[in-house]
């Protein structure tokens, strides 16, 4: 009798503490239905990486040709888009120190933050000190932090559209509220200055800006920068400027750094090096603080971003402790050779689509690595969407797109041209026969 008493008295414990009969949880405190986490949220969202793992999964395996990478830019595997020999000695250089297989700072290496606060600082108005600079294990977690400290419960952020996901998956991991405002094709992708006042309240804390653009290939003006700071300025809010393509232009286009315009509205500048001196891998990013003002160190942003990044992971220290060299010792020639190279592609990919029948290219890319098309499915039997088309083109032609869908612009996709000049000619080739061959018949027939 004992015993059963002791085995209820232990039961009723159990259940109170929320434990079956066999020991286990009677409910797991962490299940929750898979809509009401933010990691759900933000699952919902398409990842370039998740759907171009699904476009690459459609490549047909029995096709001899090789598979062409047009998706992302990345054309680091390609020796004519080889990194400076000045940026591998560097790297190189500091291994053999012995000086740097330590633990780093959390906010990343004085000599580093100093090295490229002086780099920033020759194309602003005026000087950047090196507690204005955060490194960050590349742009995606220059991202994640800057997302991160701004979202305050009942907050916003107004993104572009089209886009760079990684803003929008990151705001839903944090919720916080995303607001888009479009950009124009027919104006060079420019930001439709009048809709920023009418999608913004009093909630909004920042704009995401993305220049030189990735996706669409444009380059922002200096007019158009000035009237992007006015309404910054106008509601309060501060710029996220991704410049991680900054520098990367050709034709007649200037960079001109959001920063520039920082004694407007403060602005928060997001780079790295992984574009310009094409190492992706080395996985080295920053947050620059262009602020003259101060007014991000008054309202404590800068102290957020410092918080986060201490308890956050860092950048390789010797690839820190080779960022001043890498910057100093890295040749103008290097970085001609680069433009030219995306100059001469970028051209090669303007030129071909124009005798695409199903897809216009309203503007020439100017910078970045990509172009936006338009599909004119109209003209193309059974095909139902962007994701249908990349998927369809991948497993006929293996050639892999970016659907514009993840980018928010549905029936467009984008194009990179940041590859030799012989593979985009081939890709662009086989793109031509994939729109032939799925061309309604009708058409065809010239009915």
């Amino acid at each position: 009798m004992a015993t059963t008493h002791h085995q209820n008295g232990a039961a009723t414990r159990a259940a109170e503490d929320g434990i079956n009969g066999n020991g286990h949880a009677a409910e797991w405190r962490f299940a929750r239905p898979a809509k009401e986490g933010a990691l759900a949220a933000a699952g919902d969202k398409m990842s370039i990486r998740a759907v171009r793992f699904k476009i690459s999964a459609s490549v047909d395996a029995r096709d001899p040709r090789p598979v062409l990478p047009l998706a992302h830019g990345d054309p680091s595997v390609f020796p004519a888009f080889r990194t400076a020999a000045e940026a591998e000695e560097a790297v190189a250089a500091a291994l053999r120190t012995g000086k740097l297989n330590c633990y780093p700072a959390g906010v990343g290496l004085p000599d580093a933050r100093r090295a490229l606060a002086k780099h920033l600082s020759r194309d602003l108005p005026y000087d950047l000190s090196s507690d204005d600079i955060f490194l960050t294990a590349g742009g995606t977690q220059a991202i994640e932090v800057v997302i991160s400290v701004l979202a305050q419960p009942g907050t916003n952020i107004l993104l572009p559209r089209p886009g760079y996901p990684n803003y929008e998956a990151r705001a839903a991991l944090n919720n916080l509220e995303v607001r888009r405002f479009d950009l124009i094709p027919e104006r060079g992708w420019e930001i439709d200055i009048d809709s920023l006042e009418s999608i913004a309240d009093k909630n909004t804390t920042a704009m995401v800006i993305i220049n030189p653009n990735n996706p669409c290939g444009s380059v922002y003006t200096r007019e158009h920068l000035t009237k992007v700071a006015e309404v910054a300025r106008k509601l309060g809010i501060l710029v996220i400027a991704d410049e991680v393509y900054g520098n990367l232009v050709f034709g007649d286009s200037q960079f001109i750094p959001m920063g520039v315009f920082g004694h407007n509205a403060p602005v928060l500048s997001i780079g790295s090096l992984s574009k310009r001196w094409i190492v992706p891998g080395w996985r080295l990013g920053w947050v620059a603080a262009c602020d003259p003002r101060k007014i991000l160190k008054e309202t404590k942003i800068l102290t957020s971003i410092t918080n986060f990044l201490n308890v956050s992971t860092d950048p390789a220290t010797f690839i820190q402790g080779a960022l001043p060299q890498i910057l100093e010792n890295t040749k103008e020639d290097f970085f001609k050779r680069i433009i030219g190279l995306l100059e001469e592609t970028s051209e090669i990919c303007y030129r071909e689509i124009k005798d695409i029948k199903c897809i216009t290219c309203p503007h020439k890319p100017e910078g970045s690595m990509f172009v936006m098309v338009k599909l004119n499915l109209y003209l193309l039997e059974g095909i139902h969407d962007d994701i249908d088309f990349c998927c369809k083109l991948a497993k006929e032609e293996s050639v892999i797109l970016c659907p514009g869908s993840v980018l928010g612009m549905e029936n467009w996709v984008r194009i990179t041209f940041a590859i030799d000049s012989s593979s985009l000619l081939d890709g662009l080739e086989r793109i031509k026969s994939f729109c032939q061959r799925h061309k309604k018949k009708n058409l065809l027939n010239g009915i």
